[in-house]
C-alpha cells in the first residue's frame, strides 16, 4: 500500500485504518463529511488580517508581525506547512526584529479549520521556538482541537499526495 510518511510514529492499527480508507477509496469521503467546505481567506491582505485576529486574541504582547503570506515555494509538505522566521534588522541605533510568517499555497484551497492550524502553529513559534510541551500546550490553547487537526491535516495531504486534491474549484 502507499507510503504513509505523514504518520512515522503512529499506532500499526492507526495506520492499517488509514490504509483500509485508501484502499476502498473513502479517505476523501470521511474528510469532506467532516470539512465540507473552503474557507474565502486567499488574498495575502485577507490571510494577514486572519492571522493578526488570531494573534490579538492569544498573542497581544508578543511582537508584530511584518508579513504573512501564502508561499508557492513550500513543496516539501514532509518537514513543513508554514514557516515562521523573525529577521533582525538594525534601523538607525535599534535592532528591530521582523516576524513573518509564510504558509504552504496548498493551504489556499482548504478548510479554515487547517488554515488555523497551521496559522495557530506558526504564532505558537513567535512564543515558542521548539516544538516541546509548552509549545503544543500554547497550540491547543489558542485552538482547543490543535492535536486533531494537526491530525485531519495529515490525512488531508495524504490524499492530495495519493488521490489528488479534494476541493475542487466550483467547491
Amino acid at each position: 500500500m502507499h507510503e504513509l510518511h505523514y504518520f512515522a510514529g503512529y499506532a500499526p492499527q492507526l495506520i492499517s485504518r488509514i490504509q483500509d480508507l485508501l484502499r476502498t477509496n473513502q479517505l476523501g469521503a470521511a474528510l469532506l463529511r467532516t470539512y465540507p467546505a473552503v474557507h474565502d481567506i486567499t488574498s495575502a491582505r485577507a490571510l494577514y488580517d486572519y492571522t493578526l485576529a488570531l494573534k490579538n486574541d492569544y498573542l497581544r504582547s508578543s511582537p508584530p508581525l511584518s508579513k504573512v503570506v501564502y508561499d508557492d515555494t513550500i513543496k516539501n509538505l514532509k518537514n513543513a506547512l508554514g514557516l515562521h522566521s523573525s529577521i533582525s534588522r538594525v534601523q538607525g541605533q535599534k535592532l528591530k526584529a521582523k516576524n513573518e510568517i509564510r504558509i504552504a499555497s496548498v493551504f489556499k484551497r482548504g478548510p479554515v479549520e487547517f488554515l488555523k492550524m497551521i496559522v495557530v502553529h506558526e504564532l505558537a513559534h513567535i512564543k515558542e521556538r521548539e516544538h516541546n510541551r509548552a509549545f503544543y500546550n500554547l497550540c491547543a490553547h489558542m485552538e482547543p482541537s490543535y492535536h486533531q487537526l494537526e491530525f485531519d491535516v495529515r490525512l488531508y495531504l495524504t490524499h492530495i499526495d495519493v488521490v489528488g486534491p479534494l476541493y475542487s474549484p466550483g467547491h
